[in-house]
């Protein structure tokens, strides 16, 4: 039997970027033998000097690594660090604060604008480890974001397509609305006081709970600011439609990516239900899988599993 792929996955402590390589790692256990080293470098400097000295304590009497997998930019030099001591191979997820040359692998979403040199690869939105599980017929979820750089926001607005929504909807249908850390404080009792007990808001989510509710959910709305819920819903197998959101007077590259996803009919925008009350089907999309076949077939190529 063939030794595992042993797995460095150095983290910085951050949610987001947990979820991001929590994702990759999941999907290269679905395809090959895995042997996982989760390691937290939030906590302990490794600097320039560890990686000119080729030190990195954090993995002192650990299994050498084949690959190592970081997101986020406190994660750089840890990476870099930790590969001249124990060797492997690095992705780097998210554009890197440091010339691009200096990781075997960066996984970046197209919205970054990163140029697609050799060890780039580009995907829809980042990665996470959302998974399909058996559709609840007739259910739905409504996500709610907030204000951000990429957006202006209007209580109203949100309020007027989610009442448009609920009142289409056809008896029996199980639904609930939840919010988010970035809904403005004006909005929730709002939302608790039209909805009552479907309002779940997001401080009381128990551990798991958006995971699992998008895996038995069958439709989910999405305010568009939102855009890592986006991709979340899609990966989950959900259909998923666009709550729309007043934008900011220049359009970011993250809000031209979810128009991408309108452009391609993976998603339904609010105004194109209001015209026809239908939704797209949901597609299989999973970009964590497909950025895991396309490193185990570079790995093979170049010898390393």
């Amino acid at each position: 039997m063939s030794q595992p792929l042993v797995i460095w996955r150095l983290t910085d402590g951050k949610p987001g970027h947990m979820q991001q390589t929590l994702g990759l790692v999941r999907a290269l256990a679905d395809r090959t033998r895995c042997e996982t080293i989760d390691i937290d470098v939030s906590s302990r400097s490794v600097g320039l000097l560890d990686l000119v000295l080729g030190r990195f304590r954090p993995g002192f009497a650990k299994k050498r690594p084949d690959l190592l997998i970081g997101a986020g930019h406190g994660t750089h030099l840890a990476l870099l660090a930790a590969r001249r001591t124990a060797g492997g191979r690095i992705v780097a997820l998210m554009k890197p604060s440091l010339p691009l040359p200096l990781f075997d692998f960066v996984v970046v979403p197209e919205h970054d604008g990163v140029a697609p040199v050799a060890n780039v690869i580009s995907t829809l939105g980042v990665l996470n480890p959302m998974r399909a599980g058996h559709k609840k017929p007739d259910s739905l979820l409504f996500l709610i974001g907030g204000p951000s750089k990429h957006v202006e926001w209007s209580d109203a607005v949100i309020l007027e397509q989610v009442q448009a929504i609920v009142a289409a909807l056809k008896p029996g249908t199980a639904w609930r609305i939840t919010d988010s850390r970035r809904t403005p404080g004006s909005l929730a009792p709002e939302l608790h006081r039209r909805y009552g007990e479907r309002f779940q808001p997001f401080d009381e989510c128990p551990p798991g709970w958006l995971a699992e509710r998008l895996a038995g959910t069958e439709t989910v709305w999405v305010s568009e600011d939102s855009v890592s819920m986006v991709y979340e819903a899609l990966t989950a197998g959900c259909r998923v439609g666009l709550l729309e959101v007043p934008k900011a007077a220049k359009p970011s590259r993250v809000i031209r990516g979810v128009a991408q996803l309108v452009a391609e009919k993976r998603v339904t925008a609010f105004a194109e239900w209001r015209d026809t009350q239908e939704m797209r089907p949901a597609l299989h999309f999973n970009e964590a899988e497909r950025v895991a076949g396309i490193l185990l077939e570079r790995l093979s190529q170049q010898g390393g599993a």
